[in-house]
């Protein structure tokens, strides 16, 4: 096998929305893999644009901006420009970026970015923010606009608000399971053996998968594939459906996940 290809001659399923499953795909096949594709999620729009518009029409009122996914600029800056606003309305925000594919995007729109934390769960955002500030008493009576998923962990808002801050979480996006699924195929590759190795990148496409094949355990369903999961969060929500992770980096991004199943199949 060659170095540069370590994952040659094996199958790797991905269940990233659609969507976003090109630029993963196209990393582990560059690695040698066969990917197949069974998205387990959908990002659609948010039942309700009303919070969020409220929100743009009163950016004033806001001191900092936290995007905690691509998703959420996407559809924020999507927004914006539906209500014929331009994004010079945030130079006078403080702007906070989870992950350096968030932080690129916001670049990219030509909106300045002030803090990208190192760790990308909410414990690191917060404690990133603090150093920013100088102190957990800098948060005091500071306005947060967070726009995300509909449904999201609330660590990082309760974290701010129990250092005085004022946040608001405004729905930009849902995560849903798809209309049409790849069910079957991945069904029989699976009862076939030829699944080297399944990964996850949020929590929903755990869950989801799950629901796809209507289990609350799928240890029976993967025995012998490896379990690839982008963090720990996601990983947690793994082992809640019986599953151990076998591959996790250290950096939660989706190039340095195709690289971590790289290095471990390298090893085999």
């Amino acid at each position: 096998m060659s170095s540069s290809q370590p994952l040659a001659g094996r199958t790797i399923v991905t269940t990233r929305a659609r969507a976003q499953a090109a630029e993963f795909a196209a990393l582990l096949e560059g690695y040698g893999a066969r990917v197949v594709a069974c998205p387990t999620i959908e990002i659609v729009e948010p039942e309700t644009y009303a919070p969020l518009d409220q929100a743009l029409e009163n950016l004033y009122g806001y001191d900092w901006l936290i995007f905690t996914s691509v998703n959420g600029v996407d559809f924020f800056l999507r927004r914006l420009a539906a209500l014929d606003k331009d994004v010079s309305e945030l130079d006078a925000l403080r702007v906070c970026a989870i992950g350096t594919a968030t932080a690129e995007r916001l670049h990219e729109a030509h909106i300045h970015v002030d803090v990208v934390p190192e760790q990308f769960k909410a414990e690191g955002v917060f404690a990133a923010l603090e150093s920013y500030l100088g102190g957990r008493a800098r948060f005091d009576r500071l306005n947060f606009l967070i726009p995300r998923a509909a449904i999201a962990r609330d660590f990082l808002p309760r974290a701010l608000e129990a250092a005085g801050a004022r946040v608001d979480c405004v729905p930009a996006y849902r995560t849903v399971p798809p209309q049409t699924t790849e069910r079957a195929r991945v069904e029989a590759l699976l009862a076939g053996g030829a699944v080297d190795c399944i990964t996850f990148t949020s929590s929903s496409t755990v869950n989801n998968f799950a629901q796809l094949f209507d289990t609350n355990d799928l240890r029976a369903l993967l025995a012998g594939v490896r379990v690839a999961c982008i963090g720990d969060i996601t990983a947690r929500t793994a082992a809640e459906f019986g599953l151990k992770t076998d591959i996790q980096p250290n950096e939660f991004t989706v190039p340095a996940l195709a690289k971590a199943i790289a290095d471990y199949f390298a090893k085999c």
